[in-house]
């Protein structure tokens, strides 16, 4: 069985490293000033791919932390998928441009899905991720502050049919509660569209959670609190990585 994708999360707020609880902003935990820092020394420790996102930006709407971006890519050698408020080609053009390998799009797939479809056609689903937040298994956008009435199945089905290849699927309801992911959700995902490559998000609070979606066969997750509260030890990940 394939090991899989361990995939840390660094969330930034006027530049510095923080975390919400089910992405609400008044829950906003600083854990670092120096995100360059925090990237490091993921790398340290043997991983390769990092999510990056601009809360900011998710929020007002278009790029903003554009310079934490930047500084992370030129100093280490991780692959980088970032996402938060990207809405524009231009937005598109300064996240590539400054260093970012991947980007995710959530709201846009949503609420502009011809400028996504345009984003995929032009770059390819290697470089596009769709983001599925999900709450109460609707689609939320917006940095989460809004809930569509867009079921996930068949969200995912439909960008499924368009090309899309890669997603990040969190449960909000799990997002930085630290009680576990919603595995049940990620099988019920995998036993339909069994060649996705879905990215676990939300939940994790140990390494065992970890393991637990690997036995599921999800292909990749994404973590964060667990990290920066002490729950999973950077130790841990490189045992798990060199495995």
């Amino acid at each position: 069985m394939q090991s899989i994708e361990l995939i840390p999360a660094i969330d930034i707020i006027d530049g510095k490293c923080v975390r919400l609880s089910k992405g609400d902003y008044s829950t906003q935990k600083t854990y670092n000033e120096n995100p360059l820092e925090v990237a490091k020394q993921f790398e340290d420790y043997g991983i390769r791919r990092l999510h990056l996102v601009d809360l900011d930006g998710a929020k007002a709407g278009y790029i903003v932390n554009y310079k934490v971006l930047e500084k992370i890519a030129g100093q280490t050698a991780l692959t980088i998928d970032f996402g938060g408020g990207l809405k524009t080609v231009e937005d598109l053009r300064v996240a590539f441009e400054c260093g970012a390998q991947m980007v995710t799009g959530g709201s846009i797939a949503v609420k502009n899905p011809e400028e996504f479809l345009q984003w995929l056609t032009k770059h390819g689903p290697e470089k596009i991720i769709l983001g599925s937040d999900a709450k109460n298994r609707k689609i939320a956008t917006s940095g989460w502050l809004e809930t569509s009435e867009l079921d996930l199945m068949d969200f995912l089905k439909e960008y499924i049919e368009k090309g899309i290849t890669q997603t990040i699927c969190t449960d909000i309801s799990k997002d930085g509660m630290l009680e576990g992911p919603s595995t049940d959700l990620y099988k019920e995902i995998l036993d339909n569209f069994p060649e996705l490559y879905l990215i676990a998000s939300g939940g994790v609070s140990n390494m065992k959670d970890i393991d637990d979606l690997e036995e599921a066969g999800v292909p990749a997750v994404i973590f964060g609190k667990a990290i920066y509260e002490g729950r999973i030890g950077m130790e841990e990940i490189g045992r798990k990585i060199s495995e």
